[in-house]
């Protein structure tokens, strides 16, 4: 029987394996910001940027507000920050120890 928290991770995981997505993610770190600002930050069209706002708050990683005609976006939790940070973290050291290791094999 599958684990509902290892099932919800997988699908987050899979719903930031997308550059736009994460860029969403770091850019609304800064603060709660409209689909305009979103696209434009992101370089996105605000067709495209709306819909991986709306992949982002089907799996809860953004929340949004109406505000007569514009919608607002922000995270939903301060931890997917935090999430991504020690992620960004961990690449940076894997990438380290990959440079380290072809410095050894061509130093061979």
């Amino acid at each position: 029987m599958p684990d509902p928290i290892v099932e919800l991770q997988s699908r987050i995981c899979h719903t930031l394996a997308n550059p736009s997505r994460l860029q969403i993610v770091y850019f609304l770190d800064e603060g709660e910001r409209n689909v305009t600002e979103i696209a434009e930050a992101v370089g996105l069209s605000m067709a495209n940027a709306s819909q991986h706002l709306a992949q982002l708050r089907q799996v809860g990683i953004v929340e949004s507000r109406r505000e007569g005609l514009n919608v607002y976006y922000r995270l939903a939790s301060p931890r997917i920050k935090e999430a991504c940070r020690i992620l960004r973290e961990f690449l940076a050291e894997h990438l380290v120890r990959q440079g380290a290791l072809a410095d050894e094999v061509r130093q061979g």
